[in-house]
C-alpha cells in the first residue's frame, strides 16, 4: 500500500508561554487526504510538546514516500504491539443482521428472503445444479454501520467516495467507560490518548442492552467538546457501542457529534459490540461499506486484528488478554 508524509511549515505557542516554529518538517501520515488537524496533532506527537495552546501550519504538501518512523506517525513501533503477520487474532466488532431486527427505534427491521429459490433455480441449470439469490429489504442504518459525510451534509463525501485509508487496517485506541455510570464521553475520557491517524474506538458497555428496548434508554454518547477535541487532534474514525454517538435523548434532537465530525470528514460507525476484547492500543480496525454512489450509510462487518499475545503481555498492558475465540 502506498504511503504518505506530509511537509510543512509550522508556528506554535505554548499555554505556558513561549514559542516554537518549525520549516520544511516531515511527519508520516496515514493517508492521501489527510486534514490540517491530523497533520498538527502528528507534529505535536512527533516533537514530544506539551502544554500546546495552538498550531497553525502553512505551506502543507502531501507526497507519497515510505515511511520513515516519526514518533507518534502511523509505522511508530511505541503506539502499540508491533504487528506481527501470521500472529494475530481477528475480534468480531459487528451485530448479526436477521430479519425483523430493529436497530433503532421508529426504524423497520430487514426483510430478508430469495428472489430466486433453489427450486425454481433447477429448471435454469443442468441437472444436479442448483443456486438461491438473496434478497433483502432494509434502512441503510441497519446493524452495526458506517455513517458518511453525506449522511449529515448534502455536500460532503458520500460512501463511493470514501478512501479506503479512512476505513481500513486504522490503528486503534479503545476509550473505556464502561462500567464507570458515566453516560457521556467528554474531554476528560480522551485528553490523555493519542489519537492522531488513529480509529478511535468509544467502549461504554451500551452493547450489553442489544436487542431490547434499555438499548435506547440513557444510553452513552460523545459530547459536543470531545467530538471537537477529537478533530482537534487528528482523529480518523470514531466508533461506538451504543444506539446512537450522539445523546438520543435531547428534547431539541440536537446531533452535535454527528454534526462536528462528518463536517471534518470523520466517519462515524456506530453499533460496534465486543470492544471488551481489545486492548487499549495495539489493535487495527476495519469497517468497510461497499462503494455506493449518493449514498450516506451502511452496515459493515467491522473488525479488528490484535497482535497474539506474548507471555507476561498482560503485566504491560494494564490486564488485558485477548478472549480466547475473539
Amino acid at each position: 500500500m502506498l504511503q504518505y508524509r506530509a511537509e510543512f511549515d509550522a508556528n506554535v505557542t505554548f499555554l505556558n508561554g513561549g514559542g516554537l516554529q518549525a520549516q520544511a518538517f516531515r511527519v508520516d501520515v496515514p493517508h492521501a487526504d489527510v486534514s490540517e488537524a491530523e497533520v498538527g496533532a502528528l507534529f505535536i506527537a512527533a516533537c514530544g510538546l506539551l502544554m500546546v495552546d495552538r498550531v497553525t501550519l502553512s505551506r502543507i504538501r502531501i507526497f507519497g514516500e515510505e515511511h520513515k518512523g516519526t514518533r507518534g506517525g502511523p509505522s511508530d513501533a511505541t503506539a502499540g504491539p508491533p504487528r506481527a503477520p501470521g500472529r494475530t487474532t481477528l475480534v468480531e466488532l459487528s451485530h448479526v443482521i436477521s430479519a425483523g431486527m430493529i436497530t433503532y427505534p421508529g426504524l423497520p427491521g430487514p426483510e430478508i428472503g430469495e428472489h430466486l429459490t433453489r427450486a425454481a433455480s433447477r429448471a435454469a441449470y443442468a441437472e444436479g445444479t442448483e443456486f438461491t439469490i438473496g434478497r433483502i429489504t432494509m434502512v441503510s442504518n441497519t446493524g452495526t454501520y458506517l455513517d458518511s459525510p453525506f449522511h449529515r451534509y448534502a455536500d460532503g463525501t458520500d460512501l463511493a467516495g470514501l478512501p479506503l485509508e479512512r476505513l481500513a487496517d486504522l490503528p486503534a485506541v479503545v476509550v473505556r467507560t464502561a462500567g464507570s455510570g458515566v453516560r457521556a464521553v467528554d474531554v476528560g475520557a480522551l485528553a490523555a490518548l493519542g489519537v492522531a491517524g488513529r480509529a478511535v474506538l468509544l467502549h461504554t458497555g451500551g452493547d450489553r442492552h442489544w436487542a431490547t428496548p434499555r438499548y435506547a434508554i440513557e444510553a452513552p454518547y460523545l459530547t459536543a467538546a470531545g467530538a471537537t477535541w477529537l478533530v482537534d487532534h487528528g482523529a480518523a474514525l470514531v466508533g461506538i457501542d451504543a444506539v446512537n454517538i450522539d445523546d438520543i435523548s435531547d428534547p431539541e434532537k440536537r446531533r452535535p457529534a454527528h454534526s462536528i465530525l462528518l463536517a471534518a470528514g470523520i466517519p462515524i460507525v456506530e453499533h460496534l459490540t465486543g470492544l471488551e476484547n481489545l486492548p487499549p492500543t495495539g489493535a487495527r480496525f476495519t469497517a468497510v461499506p461497499p462503494r455506493v454512489v449518493a449514498f450516506p450509510t451502511f452496515p459493515v462487518r467491522a473488525y479488528a486484528s490484535v497482535p497474539a499475545a506474548e507471555p507476561h503481555d498482560h503485566l504491560r498492558s494494564g490486564g488485558w488478554l485477548p478472549t480466547a475465540g475473539g
